[in-house]
């Protein structure tokens, strides 16, 4: 897959996203995610101001946060919240079609669209369905490196079994299920774990405590 096509479903899954957040009532942007401690709105205005930073702006923030990632996302974080969630979704809106990355590690990013996704849509029980393709290839990039979350080092042993999709990696105990919920187990998303059956499914969770 070539540049241009990792973009087009980068910009797909932000437009996806964007059209489930136009649903929300004012009180569920306040409410908790998967992701850590950030609330809807954080992870909207997260994505918002990663799409707007380059290389050498993702270089100034790091070392300006003394190498530490919670600082770095912390001090971008801020730059994007608007004054209400409307203002947020705005800011969310204008970077859809953006095509601002600090690496080439196009898979991750489209990756970062359709995990902070799912962050926001399962615990307000809704339905956000990324792209089969887009999944696929995030699934398989996540599987083979540690970028952002540790991915590969977190599945090491263990033989993943997409039900729903042409996916298969690693080897050892099996961990069996949608490709999506693997995908967020790879992430570090233990809620995922409820979903997915096999005998590598403890293991994850162990790794993941």
């Amino acid at each position: 897959m070539n540049e241009t096509e990792y973009w087009d479903l980068i910009h797909t899954e932000r437009a996806r996203l964007a059209d489930l957040l136009s649903t929300l009532e004012p009180e569920q942007w306040a409410l908790a995610t998967l992701c850590a401690d950030w609330t809807v709105e954080q992870v909207v205005a997260h994505l918002g101001v990663a799409a707007n930073t380059g290389r050498w702006a993702w270089i100034r923030s790091i070392v300006r946060a003394g190498f530490d990632p919670a600082k770095h996302n912390a001090r971008l974080l801020e730059r994007s919240l608007g004054g209400s969630p409307e203002e947020t979704l705005a800011k969310f809106h204008s970077s859809i079609s953006l095509t601002i990355a600090p690496t080439k590690d196009f898979p991750a990013f489209l990756g970062e669209v359709i995990v902070h996704g799912q962050d926001i849509a399962r615990p307000l029980e809704l339905d956000l369905i990324p792209d089969a393709e887009a999944t696929v290839e995030v699934a398989r990039y996540f599987a083979s490196k540690d970028f952002a979350v540790n991915s590969k080092t977190l599945v090491k042993g263990v033989r993943l079994s997409a039900v729903d999709a042409d996916f298969e990696s690693g080897s050892g105990p099996q961990v069996a299920g949608r490709l999506l919920d693997l995908v967020m187990a790879m992430a570090g998303r233990p809620e995922a774990l409820a979903d997915l059956t096999g005998s590598g499914v403890a293991e994850l969770r162990r790794r993941m405590d």
